[in-house]
């Protein structure tokens, strides 16, 4: 199975936000942004938390997942 990277953290940046201020804006738990945004690798991640993030990051959800190994 392959591992993931998703860049809350690069796309929290551009935006001058908090993880704190990313998990209001959107609606995705604290404690789910933080382990997304501070995971070197992740085998899973909840959809519906990805399309919430992406649609605050203004991104599609292929933007904020780096595939690590496949």
């Amino acid at each position: 199975m392959g591992r993931i990277r998703l860049k809350v953290r690069e796309f929290a940046d551009e935006k001058g936000w908090t993880l704190k201020e990313v998990s209001e804006r959107s609606g995705v738990p604290y404690a789910t942004v933080k382990k997304y945004a501070q995971a070197p690798t992740l085998a899973t991640v909840d959809y519906t938390a990805l399309m919430k993030l992406a649609r605050i990051f203004e991104v599609m959800t292929d933007d904020l997942v780096e595939v690590v190994e496949e």
